[in-house]
């Protein structure tokens, strides 16, 4: 909350909110002994923790014209590029499916949109495990190999005399 009264006036967030300019501050405050604010924004994050409802969430996310896309609840610990890109692929095209399909009639219902709105949702989960996975490092490719020592030179002949590493006797 501190940094959007760096960019928002607390006047006007309180003007805004019908509030007194003195609880706006409050709400900039850290927590005290661990204690919160009391800030809308506090208040909402208890609320989902609460309900454990993701609609919570969305609805916050609505109202800035986004949504919201749910982390995925497990990823491998040590995920492989090509089957993980072939996921989101998968996921894409079984989308596609559903909507052409749905669509065949030039008609979609409010049950096919309700479906192609929860495959979107199941996409979008996929497409962030993979990028969490691609910013975790995750996909970094095998390590290094181990260097390998250069050859010895070959000693060369020169006008009839060798020169280089002089051989080991026999």
């Amino acid at each position: 909350m501190r940094a959007v009264l760096k960019t928002t006036s607390a006047k006007q967030i309180s003007a805004g909110m019908n509030l007194s300019l003195s609880l706006v501050y409050k709400w900039g405050e850290p927590p005290v002994d661990g204690v919160p604010s009391g800030s809308p924004l506090d208040r909402v994050g208890q609320l989902v923790r609460i309900t454990k409802d993701p609609r919570v969430a969305q609805w916050v996310c609505e109202q800035a014209d986004g949504f919201f896309i749910r982390n995925p609840e497990k990823q491998p610990a040590d995920p492989k590029l090509i089957p993980a890109t072939n996921d989101i692929v998968q996921e894409f095209a079984d989308m596609l499916a559903y909507i052409a399909q749905s669509s065949a009639d030039n008609v979609i219902t409010r049950d096919e949109a309700r479906t192609i709105r929860r495959r979107w949702e199941e996409l979008k989960t996929v497409t962030e495990g993979f990028v969490r996975a691609a910013e975790g490092g995750n996909f970094g490719g095998p390590p290094p190999a181990a260097p390998v020592a250069a050859p010895e030179p070959r000693p060369r002949v020169k006008g009839g005399v060798l020169r280089g590493k002089p051989s080991a006797a026999p």
